[in-house]
């Protein structure tokens, strides 16, 4: 080794002692402003807020007050109003009606779905909502009243058409695919659907459509993608808008891959719902006659409840596997409990008056979503750690606590859409410091998983 070498790794080993005798704020400044001098981040934004994890006080900020898209930590703001607004062991309720009369194994009616916004019917993340054992115990039901046949059809009840199930601001290259899913009344298998694709065997060959799984009921779609190189992962993007019978899957595959899967939400989940349970009714010799205008009137009764798991199950996996429509399901129920529309926008505007009263700014939060999605919602570093602080004094904080994946060894609800990246979260260091953090940032260059270092650098100081 050169007396260079041993020079330079001295010096380092300086540098880093230095650091470590300095005081975690003077450490953090440091360390941002380096990431500030870092060329994929010379036109971007970037806001932090570290928080006293048991006092609340600030421990360091930057920019705190911006605000900037929080892709999906915003999550934490929908999670933690509806543990408070509706408790951790809330119930959405989904119920299958009659119209009609009941005469001698005949309902001379129709059947009716009344949808309560339940995100997760059909999921298959819990035992109880798997496909085969929801359907089992509505068939189960109509035995149960000795119906062997049904002269109407099946039909949504609802007072108000489910039209709204996009929110304003999600974009075209989303929501075809899973994750953009919108929530509506009636969801059926998190109104999601997979797609099995064939790659050629050359790159830029053509990708040749298989099937989806569930069949989608009158829905065409057709490939236009293009075989990658291996190893280049999914880079597909399914294009089917809402209520849409034809859509095309664009992008590129790995090379060689014959059985490459995708996932997409359904542009219409009600339509594949029923069609379903015609199939099901069928397939337990249930006969459906579909006559129209048989039961312009008749006494109505319930055959079937169907109840989701508690909340707190549904927010890990909201937190845990950062599914959006859970969000979208969430805002909408906290605003139709507050007795106002089940809408997106009112949601949104709920969590802002739900937020101001613990003493956030409604200017900190410009909300488009319950999920993140939307790249035009804003929030700032310090609403995010203020409001996840807040959650360490109520009861439900363990439930909350433990919904958190971890990210860089902390307990870090992640965050990306395209040009940002985000963490919020909870982090204990190594002498038993407790904190809060918030970080983001907005318009960096280059890829994703740098901008991710960047951040991770940062947090790193907190260890």
């Amino acid at each position: 080794m050169s007396w260079k070498q041993i020079c330079s790794g001295l010096g380092s080993v300086l540098i880093g002692i230095s650091m470590q005798a300095q005081s975690v704020p003077a450490r953090l400044s440091q360390k941002v402003q380096a990431v500030l001098k870092e060329p994929n981040m010379k036109h971007a934004a970037v806001a932090l807020s570290v928080l006293d994890g048991v006092t609340g006080k600030p421990v360091y900020e930057y920019n705190e007050q911006m605000g900037l898209a929080p892709a999906s930590t915003l999550k934490v703001l929908t999670a933690m109003a509806a543990l408070e607004s509706l408790g951790p062991d809330y119930r959405f309720e989904t119920r299958l009606d009659f119209r009609g009369e009941m005469r001698d194994g005949v309902l001379h009616g129709d059947l009716l779905i009344k949808g309560g916004g339940d995100p997760s019917l059909g999921s298959w993340r819990y035992a109880g909502t798997k496909e085969d054992v929801f359907w089992a115990s509505w068939i189960k039901a109509l035995k149960a009243k000795g119906i062997k046949k049904i002269t109407g059809s099946i039909l949504l009840s609802e007072e108000e058409p489910d039209m709204e199930r996009i929110p304003d601001g999600w974009i075209w290259q989303d929501i075809g695919n899973y994750y953009g899913a919108g929530a509506g009344s009636l969801n059926w298998r998190e109104n999601q659907y997979d797609v099995l694709l064939a790659a050629g065997q050359k790159i830029g060959d053509p990708v040749r459509f298989l099937r989806t799984k569930p069949a989608l009921h009158e829905v065409e779609l057709r490939s236009a993608l293009t075989t990658g190189a291996k190893g280049s992962g999914d880079n597909a993007y399914i294009y089917l808008a809402p209520g849409s019978k034809q859509g095309v899957i664009r992008g590129t595959i790995p090379q060689g891959e014959q059985a490459f899967s995708i996932s997409g939400s359904m542009p219409d989940p009600v339509y594949q719902f029923i069609a379903t349970f015609k199939q099901e009714l069928s397939d337990a010799g249930i006969e459906l006659a579909n006559e129209s205008g048989v039961t312009a009137s008749g006494k109505t009764g319930t055959l079937a409840r169907t109840a989701s798991p508690p909340l707190d199950s549904l927010v890990y996996w909201f937190m845990r596997k950062s599914i959006n429509l859970y969000g979208e399901a969430l805002i909408k129920e906290l605003s139709r409990k507050a007795g106002k529309t089940s809408s997106t926008a009112a949601g949104a505007e709920y969590l802002v008056g739900f937020w101001k009263a613990k003493g956030i700014e409604p200017g900190a939060l410009q909300l488009m979503d319950g999920s993140g999605l939307s790249p035009q919602n804003r929030v700032t570093a310090n609403a995010l750690a203020t409001a996840v602080f807040w959650s360490t004094k109520q009861s439900w904080y363990r439930q909350f606590y433990d919904s958190f994946p971890l990210y860089n060894g902390m307990k870090l609800k992640s965050g990306s859409i395209n040009g940002a990246r985000a963490y919020t979260g909870f982090h204990t260091a190594a002498d038993g410091k407790k904190y809060v953090v918030a970080i983001l940032v907005n318009n960096y260059t280059g890829s994703g998983t740098a901008a991710v270092r960047s951040l991770y650098s940062v947090l790193d100081v907190l260890k």
